[in-house]
This record gives structure tokens, sequence and C-alpha cells, in this order.
């Protein structure tokens, strides 16, 4: 159990795929316009994460190592395609916000990534301790991106259509964070605190 927990929170912090890592940005600053669809996304790749992870891990001895990568693509299409058209079936407004970003799920480097770097090599049990952990690490800084650049930049937060934090009615905020130099922006700011507080974390450690 404590490998377990070990692994679930290196994805949060010391291996988060966002700022750490750096890996699957383009949907990240494409998405975290708003909180609604940041949540939603983060759900869908968690969702995904986790059973990629844990089919791979079981199937792991069964997959040849010359077409791994192929399968591993067929996999996670199949969990991608599942995600799509259940938000298309049931939720067609978030549908319609996420668009193409959910079938690009499907090269989402995150996904891949911990495919082949992890659950390729490890029991399902640790997969999905580190699809979880990956995920909730992805989803933190997805939803911290999104309530930075929707509050400060539109003046208000949406969720499930109605509102539900707003600025006063004589606040104006800076288009730009809504834009993608506003997303790089908040994104660079996000980076430096996760490493001043990661950097704090091995500096207590130590001590």
């Amino acid at each position: 159990m404590k490998e377990f927990w070990r692994v679930f929170k290196d994805g949060i912090a010391v291996e988060n795929p966002l700022t750490v890592l750096m890996i699957g940005l383009c949907a990240t600053l494409a998405v975290s316009t708003q909180v609604e669809g940041s949540l939603a996304m983060s759900i869908a790749v968690i969702f995904v994460l986790v059973m990629s992870n844990v089919l791979i891990a079981a199937s792991r001895k069964f997959i040849p190592d010359e077409v791994r990568i192929p399968i591993f693509i067929v996999i996670i299409a199949s969990f991608v395609t599942i995600v799509d058209l259940f938000l298309k079936a049931f939720f067609p407004p978030i549908y319609a916000v996420l668009g193409i970003w959910i079938p690009l799920i499907v090269v989402n480097c995150i996904i891949l990534g911990r495919a082949e770097a992890f659950a390729y090599h490890n029991s399902v049990w640790l997969s999905i301790a580190d699809g979880l952990g990956m995920g909730t690490g992805y989803m933190l800084v997805m939803l911290g991106l999104s309530f930075v650049r929707e509050f400060f930049g539109s003046g208000q937060v949406m969720l499930f259509g109605a509102t539900v934090l707003a600025m006063p009615g004589w606040y104006k905020g800076p288009n730009i964070l809504l834009l993608f130099p506003g997303a790089f922006i908040v994104f660079g700011f996000a980076i430096a605190l996760v490493r001043w507080l990661n950097e704090r974390a091995t500096a207590r450690k130590g001590a």
C-alpha cells in the first residue's frame, strides 16, 4: 500500500505531467479557458489513463515488444472512443466546447508516455496508482489554469450553465488571459510555483 501511495503522490507533484514532465501541453493551453471544459477534459483524461494503464499492465506479458506502440494506440483509442461517444450523447454542450481535443487524447503524450514508461513495466495495482496520480496532477493544474484565466479574464466562472463566482459589475478583465499568450503567461507562473514547492519539500526532507 505504501508503494501505491508513493506512486500516486509522485504523479501529483514530483512527476506532474504538465508542470514537471512538460507533456500534453497543447490541449492544456487550448482548453483551459473555462473551468467547466477543463473539468470535463480532466475526467476524460483520468478515465482513459487509468483504463489503458490497467489493460496494458494486465496484458504486458502477451504484447510483443516489436509492436507494442501500435497496440498501445489501439487500446487508448478504444477508451477515447467511449469517452467521445458518451460526451456526445449525454453532454452535448461540453462536447461542443471540447470539440477536436477529445479525439486527440489518443495521441496525448501523457497517455502514451505512461503506457510506455510505466504500465508496460509494472503491475496492474501500481499502474492504477500511476494513472490516478498522473490524472489528478493533470486535473489540479488544469483547474488552476482555467480558474485564473476565466475568472480574471472574463470576470466570472461558469459551471453547468450557472455562474458560481463573479467579479463586481465594473470589472473589465484583460482579454489576453483568454488568448494563447495569456495561457503561456499563467502556465509559466504555475511552473514556477510548483518548482518552488518541490524545492521546499526536498529541502525539508534533507533537513
